[in-house]
């Protein structure tokens, strides 16, 4: 798994344990991610099924996708499709993803980037393995997340931040056993390269086998664990927890996490986590396929404004095979 790796975690920063006094977040429900196809047919996993979207609030959708190994010819990425209302954050840790707008935008994001794109008032886009992945195969794993905008941003005009692996926070745990790559936000005083419209934080840590992960957490923030893959606990119960569930937590200042000692061989890594939270919205959400706004008649004129073709056209570009 590259992503972000880092051979002496002594040399990063490290977060110190929240205090005695701090409220440790209890566990609300743990919930096992369904399989499901996306695109021109690449695997996923939905993260966040069967959750209420108040209990998610500001996030929308979270796809895990992959991890897969594709042979040659099998690499599938996404046709045109169009956003409104929200923001899409695509994070790679294995394989290479590119984008390419209906503005004329685009680029390519590889093991441990993530592209930020603010759909706002709308765009068209397309994400696909670059030509000489789809001939040669190979592994791929990421994650796709949605993100709501609060209805003053709705309409903004399309924006994108391309965040490169080199300017991920890194950090490490008060016991040196953990790696935090620290996308979005601040946590314990490290803060990621990612600009939000609403306040919120993204972390992708890794917890060595019996390591323990103790973070303090904004109390304003919700606050999310997802599994990529390994055995470990979460809470202040330290309730069990596995690949491709998530945890919802309750009320705190503080989470905390741990890596069962005894791990599957091929989760010798330990516990592989992404992290998420922040401050709730709480505006009406009405949502239907690619577009995520307050009400009906909104996602009625969404839905006619790209009939329309005012979200723009697809624009060729290079080997992705884009049409107008």
């Amino acid at each position: 798994m590259p992503a972000v790796s880092v051979a002496d975690l002594t040399v990063l920063p490290r977060i110190p344990s929240p205090g005695v006094g701090a409220a440790q977040r209890p566990v609300r429900s743990v919930t096992t991610a369904p399989g499901g196809v996306e695109g021109e047919g690449f695997p996923v996993k939905r993260a966040f099924a069967g959750v209420d979207l108040r209990d998610l609030d500001p996030f929308i959708h979270l796809d895990e996708m992959g991890e897969v190994e594709y042979a040659p010819g099998e690499p599938k990425g996404t046709p045109w499709h169009p956003h409104r209302g929200f923001e899409t954050v695509t994070y790679i840790i294995d394989g290479i993803f590119d984008h390419h707008d209906s503005f004329g935008g685009g680029g390519t994001i590889t093991d441990g980037d993530t592209q930020w794109m603010t759909a706002g008032a709308g765009i068209l886009h397309i994400e696909a393995p670059p030509e000489h992945l789809v001939v040669s195969g190979g592994l791929f794993h990421g994650f796709q997340l949605w993100v709501n905008l609060p209805r003053a941003d709705k309409l903004k005009a399309p924006a994108y931040q391309d965040l490169r692996s080199s300017e991920v926070g890194l950090a490490t745990s008060a016991d040196g056993g953990s790696l935090l790559r620290v996308i979005a936000g601040d946590v314990g005083g490290v803060a990621g390269p990612g600009s939000t419209h609403t306040p919120m934080a993204m972390v992708h840590a890794t917890v060595a086998p019996g390591g323990e992960l103790s973070l303090p957490w904004r109390p304003d923030f919700n606050a999310l664990v997802y599994v990529m893959s390994g055995d470990g606990f979460v809470g202040p119960d330290q309730t069990p927890i596995g690949t491709g569930q998530l945890a919802v937590l309750g009320a705190g200042d503080a989470l905390r996490l741990s890596a069962a000692q005894s791990q599957q061989q091929r989760f010798a890594a330990g516990l592989d986590v992404v992290i998420l939270g922040g401050r709730p919205i709480r505006e009406p959400v009405a949502w239907a396929g690619p577009f995520v706004m307050n009400t009906r008649a909104e996602l009625v004129q969404a839905f006619e404004d790209y009939e329309a073709g005012r979200l723009g056209q697809p624009v060729p570009h290079g080997d992705v095979g884009g049409t107008a």
